[in-house]
């Protein structure tokens, strides 16, 4: 197997477990949401995973192209977030020197966006179109960039939770989110659960950014108090069957809703692509 092709690899498996994941108020295996489909995100993640690990290309190059390839498959926004994480990791992992951790390496990567990277990456969120994103006073993707992939993030970050990633170095996921995955997967042994246990945990400690950008923090408080339910119900069950009643009404009532925590899916997915990653290196 190539190197690229283990990239690939790790990054639609990544794709595919938080798909098996019951996420209340996501697409997943067990449910479609907002006139989207499992399928979707499956076609999606294959189209976009060669682009996304390409290593000719530029960090910038890699998330257009990734969303080129997806918006040419599936007609609409599924997975900007993913590539928008995915694509620093992935150029991370190319990047990196004998001995050089993954963080320490993304943090380079990080620090050293351009001008182009902002360029491309503009053009790819423009063309994603994501829902809810609206007009900004500073860097509207609209128009030309004037500052590197970074400093653009940096502006978006109090309103994004993936921007805020570029702004801290992933701390979310390096210094929460992986942590939690390997806790639950010790005591489970089990990817899905992980994978679920990984996205309550962040959807309780951190507002998702996607639904906030809907509905303002009108439900802020709820979401975090379902997903803490939700946690300590994961502590106490011995398997993920015990669980479904709980997670099909919640499912339920979140769609009803219309509440998709997007983002925190797009979070669940780096947090088992930085795993994957890792045990690559």
């Amino acid at each position: 197997m190539s190197v690229q092709q283990g990239l690939i690899e790790a990054y639609q498996t990544a794709c595919e477990i938080e798909l098996q994941a019951f996420k209340p108020g996501n697409v997943s295996v067990y449910s479609p949401a907002h006139d989207m489909t499992v399928d979707d995100f499956i076609l999606s993640a294959k189209v976009s995973a060669e682009p996304v690990s390409n290593p000719d290309y530029s960090l910038g190059e890699k998330i257009f192209y990734a969303v080129k390839a997806t918006r040419e498959a599936v007609g609409c926004n599924t997975n900007l977030g993913i590539i928008l994480l995915a694509a620093p990791l992935m150029q991370a992992y190319w990047q990196r020197q004998t001995g050089q951790s993954l963080r320490d390496s993304l943090m380079l990567v990080l620090e050293n966006t351009s001008l182009q990277d902002a360029e491309w990456a503009f053009k790819a969120i423009t063309l994603a179109a994501p829902g809810g994103l609206g007009k900004s006073e500073q860097q509207d993707v609209n128009q030309a960039p004037e500052v590197t992939l970074l400093e653009a993030m940096q502006i978006a970050s109090p309103k994004d939770r993936i921007a805020l990633q570029y702004s801290n170095g992933f701390k979310d996921i390096f210094d929460f989110a992986v942590l939690q995955y390997n806790q639950r997967f010790i005591l489970s042994g089990d990817c899905n659960w992980s994978a679920l246990s990984v996205f309550a945990q962040l959807l309780a400690k951190f507002p998702d950014s996607h639904i906030e950008r809907k509905f303002g923090s009108q439900y802020s408080q709820w979401v975090a108090a379902e997903m803490t339910t939700l946690c300590e119900a994961l502590n106490h069950a011995e398997t993920l069957d015990e669980l479904m009643p709980m997670l099909h009404s919640m499912d339920q009532a979140f769609k009803t809703k219309r509440i998709n925590p997007g983002t925190t899916a797009d979070l669940t997915v780096a947090t088992l692509l930085v795993v994957f990653l890792e045990k690559l290196i």
